[in-house]
């Protein structure tokens, strides 16, 4: 008898589901997602950055439980264009700044977390969210890491997820559930009582919210102009999976937070996950089967589905134009054309 693969084919991409007229204004009629890496190669994909080279460029994203950072390249930078491209190992070790703590577990059978969000700071320069270290670092021009936060009041940050930096530097940062432990809350290493939503401004760390909806916050993004942040909660069950939005005052903090969107009770794989806006202001959000876009009022706008039982966990807008929204769920990498630019780190 011979054997069967365990996927006999590619995932096939979902519809995209129409809720708004102005959905038109940003999805063209014929836009598909499109499968650029199958399953196979990685086992946690987060956290996507574009990163521009004059007129190429190419795609990181972090592999979390094979503790790397992968690098897509596209096969061309104009459109049409195949999806054919390269992927190669950017970083091993991802989430540690000791270089031999490299692959999936230590010598002892212990599992090493790699890298989870990551964004570029003014000076081009990669900032990640060590899973491994508990840590928000840096990535130096010579390869060298530095250590932007990892305590908060002396105690342990818990698994640092999702990362932003403001224009004047200030670094985002959401500190999630203790997926970066073996015995996730109940993991005696687990120091801080709460999860919360950071800033770091000039060295210093700073509490801006604890459990926002009494639930560990997940992606976190601004507003085109940068005076509204967002951030958004929930798990697995959809028993609670919500959208909030912060006021941001002259010195970073932020104040009167809100209920911009609710997912409550939304069926499909995922909370809440990774976030992204584009330049008229609209929401990008991973989960609840797909990528949900809402208005600057929180409208839903559509949702680009995700292949059925398919969790997507994170986004990033691509490519010269800003005008690619790259996707990636644990074990897979999308793309689809938009007509409307999105934001992306520069």
């Amino acid at each position: 008898m011979s054997r069967v693969s365990a996927r006999a084919q590619s995932p096939a991409p979902g519809p995209i589901v129409k809720l708004d007229p102005s959905l038109d204004q940003i999805v063209p009629a014929d836009a598909k997602l499109e499968l650029l890496k199958d399953e196979g190669t990685f086992e946690g994909g987060e956290g996507p950055l574009w990163i521009q080279h004059g007129q190429s460029g190419y795609l990181l994203f972090s592999d979390v439980g094979g503790n790397r950072i992968f690098r897509w390249t596209p096969a061309c930078f104009k459109y049409p264009c195949a999806t054919a491209g390269k992927l190669s190992v950017f970083l091993d070790h991802s989430g540690y700044a000791d270089a031999s703590r490299v692959g999936s577990m230590d010598a002892s059978g212990a599992h090493l977390y790699g890298s989870n969000g990551l964004t570029l700071d003014r000076e081009g320069r990669i900032v990640l969210d060590a899973n491994g270290d508990r840590a928000v670092e840096r990535l130096e021009k010579d390869g060298k890491r530095t250590t932007l936060a990892d305590h908060f009041e002396g105690k342990r940050l818990t698994c640092p997820n999702d990362i932003v930096v403001k224009s004047d530097g200030a670094i985002y940062f959401t500190d999630v559930m203790a997926g970066c432990l073996p015995k996730r809350e109940d993991d005696p290493a687990k120091e801080l009582p709460f999860h919360g939503v950071y800033s770091i401004r000039n060295g210093s760390l700073q509490l801006l919210d604890k459990d926002p909806g009494d639930l560990p916050p997940n992606g976190i993004a601004f507003s085109p102009d940068e005076k509204i942040l967002y951030v958004n909660n929930g798990g697995p069950a959809p028993n609670q999976r919500q959208i909030f939005a912060y006021d941001v005052q002259p010195d970073g903090t932020v104040i009167n937070r809100r209920l911009f969107a609710d997912f409550t009770g939304e069926k499909g794989p995922g909370g809440p996950d990774g976030m992204k806006v584009d330049v008229m202001g609209n929401l990008y959000s991973a989960g609840m089967g797909g990528v949900w876009i809402l208005s600057p009022a929180g409208k839903r706008l559509g949702k680009i589905s995700a292949p059925e039982g398919m969790r997507f966990s994170n986004l990033a807008f691509g490519d010269q134009d800003s005008k690619t929204l790259y996707v990636v769920s644990p074990k897979t990498l999308w793309r689809i054309r938009l007509k409307v630019a999105g934001i992306r780190p520069h």
